[in-house]
C-alpha cells in the first residue's frame, strides 16, 4: 500500500514493480490485492499498461482500514475483538477479570492504526533515502525534540 501511495495519482503500478521494490513474491501481492480490491481501497486496470492504484487519496485511508482488510477484526483476543459478530464467542466476557485489560489493548491498537493514514507512512516526493555508503544514524532519546512526541506518550 505505500508503493501504492508513493504512485498515487501517477497511474497504475504493476505488481510485478511493486514486487521487485519491496522484494516481495509477486504471488503473495496477488493475494494481497484481492483482499484491498474487494474492501474498496484499490482498483485494478488490465492490459499493457494496468496494474493497481488507490481508489482514495492516500490521507483519506487509515491504516486501521487497511489491517482490517487483510487480517479482519482487530483483536488480541478473540473476547476482544472490536466486530460485533465475534463479541459473543467467549461467554466468559461479561464476567471475565482480564476482558478489560484485552478490551484497552485493542482501543490502544485500534486507537494508533485509525489515528494514521496511508499518507503518514508515503514519504514526501523527492525524499532521499539513506544509501548503504551513508546510513542514517537513529536520534537517540536525548537528542530527540520532545515536541515531536506530543500526542504519542500521552492519551487523549
Amino acid at each position: 500500500m505505500v508503493q501504492l501511495g508513493r504512485h498515487f495519482g501517477t497511474g497504475p503500478a504493476s505488481l510485478a514493480e511493486i514486487a521487485a521494490e519491496e522484494d516481495l513474491p509477486r504471488a503473495y501481492l496477488e493475494q494481497l490485492v484481492i483482499s484491498l480490491r474487494d474492501a474498496g481501497l484499490v482498483a485494478s486496470t488490465r492490459g499493457a499498461h494496468g496494474g493497481y492504484e488507490l481508489t482514495r487519496n492516500p490521507s483519506e485511508i487509515r491504516m486501521g482500514e487497511i489491517l482490517r482488510a487483510l487480517e479482519g477484526p482487530i483483536a488480541p483476543m478473540i473476547c476482544a475483538t472490536d466486530d460485533p459478530e465475534h463479541a459473543t464467542i467467549c461467554d466468559r466476557s461479561s464476567r471475565c477479570t482480564v476482558n478489560v485489560l484485552w478490551v484497552r489493548v485493542r482501543d490502544a491498537v485500534t486507537g494508533a492504526l485509525d489515528g494514521m493514514t496511508l499518507a503518514d507512512l508515503v514519504p514526501p516526493r523527492g525524499a532521499i533515502a539513506p544509501t548503504p555508503a551513508s546510513p542514517a544514524t537513529p536520534a537517540s532519546p536525548a537528542t530527540l525534540d520532545p515536541t515531536t512526541l506530543t500526542g504519542v506518550l500521552t492519551s487523549s
